[in-house]
């Protein structure tokens, strides 16, 4: 957003993986209130920007709060692409899991948690799942439980990774809307990696594209959106179009489509 003060900021954050370089000097600052989209091929470096700036992958650099401090347990949530879900533990005690950040030592949860974490349940559609063992879950489902337990921890930063890849066209609208929704009224920041380039210029306020480690584009979507860009990094023809007031990006046509040949009539 502009003008809005920087929620985090990261400097110069490099990660080496047996002396192969996944993120190389990425420098990036997001506004407090801001969706960032962090937007590239596989293997670009996007999960782990984000599993760095959740202090769950070690990098040389910094990233910092506002105030200076590295990011602490109840300053983010995560929502990561592969969540493990822990057998006999239902959906309603996993969302509760959200609260845990915020309980002192040997605490319980209060009612107040309670209550967080069962509105969460209603406005993502999972209350009938409440008591359900979230490891029989199907993965559209899981998807959307694991996304209520980064809600119900309410962190002013909240970090996704792909995290409506498992749902169908209706519960990602959803999810993400339900994101957006938070990040309006209680001044949410989101960085959110994003393999739909549609939808990321839809929800995003600005676009990160990645590519083999590096940023190589950064700013509003109409901007990082070029088609011949896009076409380079992605190794495949792309165009860009606006429908609607808003950037759709697709795949160009193909100009070698075999020709169907229609079967003669038989007489």
């Amino acid at each position: 957003m502009s003008g809005a003060p920087d929620a985090l900021v990261c400097r110069g954050v490099t990660v080496e993986y047996r002396k192969r370089v996944v993120l190389s000097h990425v420098d990036l600052a997001v506004g407090a209130g801001e969706w960032l989209g962090l937007i590239g091929p596989n293997g670009a470096g996007k999960s782990t920007l984000l599993r760095s700036i959740a202090g769950l992958t070690d990098h040389s650099g910094t990233i910092s709060l506002s105030d200076g401090r590295t990011p602490a347990a109840t300053d983010l949530a995560l929502v990561p692409q592969s969540p493990l879900l822990p057998l006999g533990m239902s959906v309603a005690e996993y969302v509760l899991l959200g609260r845990t950040a915020h309980l002192g030592w040997l605490a319980r949860e209060s009612r107040a948690d309670h209550q967080i974490a069962s509105s969460v349940l209603r406005r993502l559609d999972l209350e009938r799942f409440a008591r359900r063992a979230v490891a029989s879950l199907s993965g559209g489902e899981a998807q959307r439980v694991v996304v209520a337990r980064a809600l119900a921890q309410q962190s002013p930063l909240l970090l996704l990774d792909e995290p409506t890849s498992a749902l169908d066209i209706g519960h990602q609208a959803g999810v993400l809307e339900l994101v957006d929704d938070l990040r309006q009224s209680d001044g949410l920041t989101v960085i959110a990696a994003m393999h739909d380039l549609t939808t990321a210029a839809r929800f995003a306020d600005r676009l990160a594209l990645l590519h083999e480690g590096e940023l190589i584009a950064n700013g509003p979507p109409q901007d990082v959106l070029d088609a011949n860009l896009l076409s380079q990094v992605y190794s495949t023809a792309l165009s860009v179009r606006t429908i609607d007031d808003e950037l759709v990006v697709l795949a160009s046509p193909r100009t070698n489509r075999p020709t169907r040949h229609t079967p003669p009539e038989r007489t």
